[in-house]
């Protein structure tokens, strides 16, 4: 069990401290997305192979991102889980390799505590807990290792998540389980300036909700800490403009121009090159991202 410690400082969405460094949150921040699973909804099985996952990884810092977001089981609706040690083995050749040398952030996306401990002893920065910190495990490996600390809102788990899409107000229940999901990692002792919030845009809720939750994104500032949104390639946007990639990388900087109006921190995407090309255009342009 985690010990009952109450955190002293208020939460700050100025900067992000992740183990040795700080991210200004001043401008928005890209996180590059890469998949090394057989089974991912979007890029599944393409970079199975440690060498050409250490390749995209060194192509997404090369392209403008600011964190690499590794995943080893895929957490789409309906998805199976994957027992840890199978998800470390798609891990471990891939980061012995990369770490050494990398130049950004890294995060590993789990929910398993088992594989969060192996990679943060390996290096690694950030980790994106998918579950939301139901596993006191998980919170003692992040408050141990002082990394970064994603908290996501899902309900149940990927195989029938979509069971328990019903909400009268997707935005406000949303921010109200995560706070919880906060005070929990809280009273664990992890720091209030390492953590991070994600919504689960797509995460036990339909592409309609996903749309009334984008509209009161808001809502979420009242958590107080930076806010991750992960719309690339989502259903919803599958549903507007196709799989045509292009078009579907256009609905995708459109809605995460809209987040950052919305109060979003940082962007979750797969076109990273493009998505920094957009924001530094929206920035020389004078186009306004202030929260509405």
């Amino acid at each position: 069990m985690c010990p009952r410690i109450r955190a002293k400082r208020k939460l700050s969405a100025k900067s992000w401290k992740i183990r040795d460094r700080s991210l200004s949150l001043e401008a928005p921040l890209v996180m590059g997305i890469l998949n090394v699973t057989p089974d991912s909804f979007s890029d599944g099985g393409l970079y199975l192979q440690p060498d050409l996952a250490v390749a995209r990884a060194r192509q997404i810092a090369a392209e403008g991102a600011d964190i690499l977001d590794i995943g080893a089981e895929s957490t789409r609706p309906g998805a199976s889980p994957v027992a840890p040690e199978e998800e470390w083995g798609r891990l471990e050749a891939l980061l012995r390799h990369l770490l050494p040398s990398y130049p950004l952030p890294v995060s590993i996306d789990t929910r398993h505590a088992s594989v969060a401990r192996r990679a943060l002893a390996a290096g690694v920065s950030i980790v994106n807990d998918v579950s939301g910190g139901r596993d006191p495990e998980m919170l003692q490996a992040a408050e141990e290792y002082r990394c970064g600390y994603v908290l996501m809102h899902m309900r149940g788990e990927p195989e029938n998540m979509m069971k328990r899409a019903q909400y009268q107000n997707v935005a406000a229940e949303v921010l109200e389980e995560l706070r919880v999901s906060r005070d929990r990692a809280l009273e664990c002792g992890i720091s209030p300036e390492k953590l991070c919030f994600d919504p689960g845009f797509g995460f036990a809720k339909t592409p309609e909700q996903n749309w009334q939750l984008l509209q009161g994104l808001e809502v979420l500032q009242g958590l107080g800490g930076p806010i991750l949104v992960g719309l690339s390639r989502k259903r919803m946007l599958r549903d507007l403009a196709g799989d045509n990639p292009s078009d579907l990388t256009a609905a995708g900087l459109a809605v995460g121009a809209r987040a950052i109006q919305k109060g979003a921190d940082i962007l979750r995407v797969h076109e990273v090159g493009t998505t920094r090309a957009f924001l530094q255009t929206l920035q020389k342009s004078g186009f306004s991202l202030t929260v509405s």
